[in-house]
């Protein structure tokens, strides 16, 4: 993930969270954004408690738009759930582990590192798993 964000040159804080949502890792690159560590440890807590890429959330028919079974939902767990760009849950072998979230660019940024950070993950892990690494994860 580092290594994308450096590529894109994006200053970006990655956070690697447990299928708790407990913080296991977490990486803020030189010139980062004070604020990002907290949207970081947020979007991988909701990724991984929710099963989802956050975006997915407050896209047209998404559950946290209006109209939506989650509408409001993150009024309920304020600090703690995002519903913006930049978080993907880490899924194994069809089951979610945990999160990944990912601050401090633009949007398009985020993906790309969250997405690279999941790739990294399935090369780590070898052929003995596999490790969903795409933008749009629902689980």
């Amino acid at each position: 993930g580092i290594a994308a964000a450096r590529a894109l040159g994006a200053a970006e804080t990655i956070c690697i969270v447990d299928d708790g949502g407990y913080v296991l890792a977490m990486e803020r690159m030189d010139g980062a954004r004070n604020t990002s560590p907290e949207l970081a440890m947020a979007k991988a807590f909701t990724a991984s408690g929710h099963r989802r890429s956050t975006h997915l959330f407050n896209q047209p028919g998404g559950p946290a738009a209006v109209g939506g079974e989650a509408f409001g939902i993150h009024a309920m767990m304020p600090g703690k759930f995002a519903i913006f760009v930049g978080g993907f849950p880490i899924v194994v072998n069809g089951e979610v582990i945990g999160g990944v979230g990912v601050s401090g660019g633009a949007g398009h940024d985020d993906i790309a590192v969250g997405v690279a950070a999941l790739q990294a993950l399935q090369q780590h892990v070898g052929e003995a798993f596999h490790v969903l690494a795409e933008a749009d994860i629902k689980r």
